[in-house]
């Protein structure tokens, strides 16, 4: 894949983007059903509409392992990286050549599942060393009072961890919650990062959360990401306010700057 030697000062990385069709195969009972494509063209429309470089197209849980389009969206475009989901079975040789196409993690999506899998087990400890040897890493998307549960193991096995939304903090507890705690305390070890976004899903405690996140931890393991196409809260934002939500919780502009591209260009694409 294409390396980015020399970035821009100040140039936007958008760190988690969804591209889809609508007659892509859905699984059963989906978190959500869009009715509509956001075709990588139309991505690429908005990027250059707003400035934004690169992208990182993530993986969405409705379409399950099918990952196909975002492997086609990357193919031969520098602009873009991407996340897969994958059963933990998956083999290395498959594995190899989505690295060349230009994937670069896999995405847990274990927010819809009721019971969460066993990461002790042979086929996921085999899976996460994998993800090592190929200095991929894992998107990690759940429910902040799951967290302690599921990092420690993540942790363990060397993987670096990236984990989705301001690690969707208890609403009742925000920052005091335990999945917080553990967010923070995972990002100190120094293997994660959190993605700054998602504000439009969470609610008011969302700001509060993400300032005091960087307050504790600092700047240096933040990434911003839109989450555009804002699946099932389409009403709710726009790309723009996405993009100028970030200066609420960092105002100084330096700092803004290295969240919004230094950070992200090293951790995507200097693979």
């Amino acid at each position: 894949m294409t390396t980015i030697t020399h970035p821009q000062t100040g140039l936007l990385v958008d760190t988690h983007v969804h591209v889809f069709k609508q007659d892509m195969p859905l699984i059963p009972n989906p978190r959500h059903s869009p009715t509509y494509s956001f075709t990588v063209e139309q991505l690429l429309d908005v990027m250059d509409r707003h400035g934004v470089l690169y992208a990182v197209i993530a993986a969405a849980s409705p379409w399950g392992d099918y990952n196909d389009y975002v492997i086609d969206s990357l193919r031969g475009n520098p602009r873009l990286r991407g996340t897969i989901i994958a059963e933990p079975s998956i083999e290395r040789v498959v594995l190899d050549q989505m690295n060349r196409d230009g994937i670069v993690g896999v995405r847990l999506p274990f927010i819809s599942m009721p019971q969460l899998p066993d990461l002790d087990s042979w086929d996921y400890r085999k899976f996460l060393r994998r993800l090592v040897d190929l200095d991929w890493h894992v998107h990690l998307h759940l429910d902040g009072p799951r967290l302690p549960l599921v990092l420690p193991y993540l942790e363990r096995s060397g993987v670096k961890i990236v984990i989705d939304h301001i690690g969707r903090p208890d609403p009742a507890l925000g920052v005091n919650s335990e999945g917080f705690k553990a967010m923070v305390r995972s990002v100190e070890r120094g293997r994660t990062w959190v993605k700054l976004s998602g504000a439009y899903r969470l609610g008011d405690y969302a700001l509060e959360c993400a300032r005091e996140l960087c307050r504790q931890v600092g700047y240096d393991k933040m990434v911003w990401a839109s989450d555009c196409p804002f699946v099932g809260g389409e009403n709710n934002t726009d790309y723009r306010r996405a993009i100028d939500w970030l200066a609420q919780v960092i105002p100084d502009e330096a700092r803004r700057r290295q969240v919004y591209g230094a950070n992200a260009l090293e951790l995507y694409f200097a693979q």
